[in-house]
């Protein structure tokens, strides 16, 4: 009960930094210099206005010196960041491999988080994903697996990407040859259409080192899967409305397979 305790209290401690990694990095800010502040009245906090989760309920959401209203945001990701170190305590004992493991499901938070706001991936946490993903192993031997299954994942949908790309492109350029004339024939203005963007390729690394190669492709199958009603719901939006981050659902894929992994190998195994 107390590792239970101490590792969702672990959680809520790092999301509030969290916080802080999807406030400040789409804007190009350093997230180790200048101090928390109010995004209203620009005032330095103290230190009891930033105790995860209890600070936004005692001041009632509000700034405690100009009163202007605090995102929901801040003790949302603090108390998903505290569930998901109670998750992996859960299954594992407390440990530093497990807190490595932690903190690339919180990078994996945060990265999801921005791709929903900003429709941005940034290398910088994604890298720190990887990072703690490879080396959240328990032995070094597992280190070295881990790196192989990033770099198996990673060379994977860039393949994947490359050869979509080309088809939707040829798709494209083969339509607009109907259109040629004299005029034309020599002036192409056929757009290369990116299938997929960089930041995919490195969050699939990041689940072939969390994973391994089977329940990796499970995840991503499972991931398709949770982002279907939702693309289906955006297909009667505007174009730019259409464009889905599918980072989350990389995301919450990964989690979910991570946590039971014991009985979806077992079903793999038998069935298959």
């Amino acid at each position: 009960m107390i590792d239970m305790l101490l590792a969702f209290t672990l959680g809520t401690l790092l999301g509030s930094f969290v916080n802080v990694l999807i406030l400040r990095i789409p804007k190009g800010q350093s997230v180790v210099f200048g101090a928390s502040h109010c995004r209203s009245c620009l005032k330095t906090l103290k230190p009891w206005h930033n105790i995860p989760l209890f600070s936004w309920v005692f001041l009632r959401a509000k700034c405690s010196y100009c009163e202007s209203s605090i995102s929901l945001q801040y003790p949302l990701i603090e108390l998903i960041s505290g569930l998901i170190f109670l998750l992996l305590a859960s299954k594992y004992t407390l440990s530093f491999p497990l807190l490595l493991v932690g903190m690339s499901f919180l990078m994996l938070l945060a990265l999801s988080i921005i791709d929903f706001k900003y429709k941005m991936v940034p290398d910088s946490l994604n890298l720190l994903a990887i990072f703690f993903a490879i080396f959240g192993a328990w032995n070094l031997d597992g280190v070295f697996i881990n790196f192989q299954n990033a770099l198996l994942f990673a060379g994977a949908f860039t393949l994947l990407r490359f050869a979509l790309s080309y088809y939707l492109t040829s798709k494209i350029y083969r339509a607009t040859l109907k259109t040629k004339t004299s005029w034309n024939t020599h002036y192409d203005r056929t757009p290369f259409i990116e299938a997929m963007g960089e930041g995919d390729i490195m969050v699939a690394a990041t689940m072939g080192a969390l994973l391994g190669a089977k329940l990796a492709l499970v995840a991503i199958f499972l991931s398709a899967v949770l982002a279907l009603p939702v693309m289906l719901v955006m297909l009667k939006k505007s174009a730019e409305q259409q464009r889905v981050p599918y980072v989350p659902f990389l995301a919450v894929a990964t989690l979910i397979v991570y946590i039971y992994d014991s009985p979806i190998l077992s079903y793999i195994e038998v069935n298959y």
